[in-house]
């Protein structure tokens, strides 16, 4: 009822003095004081170039622009490059072009004439934001949002408020406080969370503000994540203690800016870059003519392998910096790893690691030992020539050596083996060159 009272033009609750001073108004974002005309572009669409890394022809890039000049085509199917996060980003940045939605940064002032305008939203920020946080006493909520110190990004649409996020700037602490954040209900999974984020970014970018903190309860962990916030503060606390407002049972998380990014339009940039790509990707599919199996070791756990391990890059013309160890034969690669390998297998202590380990023998074993390795499975790869780079067979011995000695305890039989093995092995791969001596 309170909200039926606020937005009638006929409400008995605002006086005549009062509404002689609502002519004025919050300044937008980006539009210098002016509403900016659906069909006119954003001031910053004009300057802001597409960034791309490395030296791609220029009528290549001219070629692809040509297809993605229509704003409405970054709508489309998945089968863009686009994600839906990322389309829904997009179709928010869209609606702000079109006038359906706009951004308004406000404050309570208390030296200046009292703007209805702006007590309207003040009002409605304070609805929404205690229908979407209802564990926050809403006496606080209300003393926060009309707090001069505060101020709030706004979310309009149809001239109601349906989203917004409360901060405090700390300009001499190099830091700013977001205490709220939220989007109504029915108007949610549309992207506006995100795109109100960007456009709060560009804002302190241009403050010279680049560190955000806020305390995150368990259910906007995720949406804050999302927007590029962390646990990891780059803030030192020195700077923000004392400063920050501190919540029970609510984690704290952190944002830094970089100043290059025009966020607002990181998207677009990015759904253009990816266009780019795709085009020198298919000019150099065509020019393929073998195909090679795509890698699997990374389904093992593998965390990073050699360039020179992918098969086929070296027939793409590329070449390895520094000396290097490697055999550049992949027969002769293959010879020598076999030899290796029978070597290992030779060896007296090699016996607890000649097949994988079995779940009856050892209790639990693979619960502990994520990633098992053993030689009779290192055998198998090898045959099937899964071993492109010296670096893949060392990186599963290694891994037999230190699942064993994980596992077991100091004092045990196979911990003893897997070291005396360890410099067995380590001593065959010097002999064949594979690593300095």
């Amino acid at each position: 009822m309170l909200e039926e009272e606020v937005y009638s033009h006929s409400s008995p609750i605002w006086s005549e003095e009062f509404l002689a001073g609502s002519s004025g108004g919050p300044i937008p974002i980006h539009t210098g004081g002016q509403k900016r005309k659906p069909s006119e572009p954003l001031p910053h669409e004009e300057t802001k170039k597409l960034r791309i890394v490395g030296d791609i022809p220029m009528e290549l890039i001219n070629e692809v622009m040509a297809t993605i000049t229509d704003p409405a085509s970054m709508l489309g199917p998945e089968t863009s490059l686009l994600s839906a996060h990322s389309a829904r980003d997009e179709a928010a940045r869209l609606e702000e072009r079109r006038g359906v939605i706009e951004f308004h940064v406000i404050g309570n002032s208390l030296n200046q004439k009292p703007n209805k305008r702006i007590l309207m939203w003040l009002v409605g920020l304070q609805n929404v934001f205690s229908h979407q946080l209802p564990r926050m006493p809403k006496e606080y909520i209300t003393r926060l949002v009309f707090d001069p110190k505060h101020k709030t990004l706004s979310l309009i649409k149809d001239g109601r408020v349906i989203g917004g996020i409360c901060f405090r700037m700390f300009p001499s602490q190099s830091f700013t406080e977001i205490v709220f954040c939220a989007v109504t209900s029915n108007e949610q999974v549309k992207g506006y969370g995100t795109h109100l984020m960007n456009h709060l970014k560009e804002y302190h970018i241009k403050h010279d503000i680049l560190n955000f903190l806020t305390y995150a309860d368990e259910y906007a962990i995720g949406y804050f994540k999302k927007q590029g916030f962390s646990k990891d503060i780059k803030v030192p606390k020195a700077k923000y203690l004392g400063y920050i407002k501190d919540y029970e049972g609510a984690t704290l998380m952190g944002c830094e800016l970089n100043p290059s990014i025009p966020y607002t339009e990181f998207s677009v940039i990015i759904k253009k870059q990816k266009e780019i790509i795709k085009k020198l990707i298919e000019r150099k599919q065509a020019q393929i003519r073998k195909v090679y199996p795509g890698l699997s070791c990374f389904k093992e756990g593998v965390r990073q392998i050699p360039i020179e391990s992918i098969p086929g890059i070296r027939e793409t013309g590329w070449k390895p910096v520094g000396k290097g160890k490697e055999l550049k034969d992949p027969d002769q690669l293959y010879s020598t790893l076999k030899t290796i390998l029978q070597h290992v297998k030779s060896h007296q202590n090699a016996w607890p690691f000649m097949e994988p380990v079995k779940k009856t023998e050892a209790p639990g074993y693979y619960q502990v030992i994520r990633f098992p390795m053993d030689l009779k499975t290192m055998s198998e790869r090898l045959k099937s020539r899964y071993y492109t780079t010296r670096k893949l067979f060392m990186a599963d011995m290694q891994r037999i050596f230190t699942n064993c000695r994980e596992y077991n305890p100091p004092e045990s039989e196979y911990y003893k083996c897997a070291n005396l093995l360890e410099k067995f092995f380590y001593t065959k791969i010097k002999e064949a060159g594979l690593i300095e001596k």
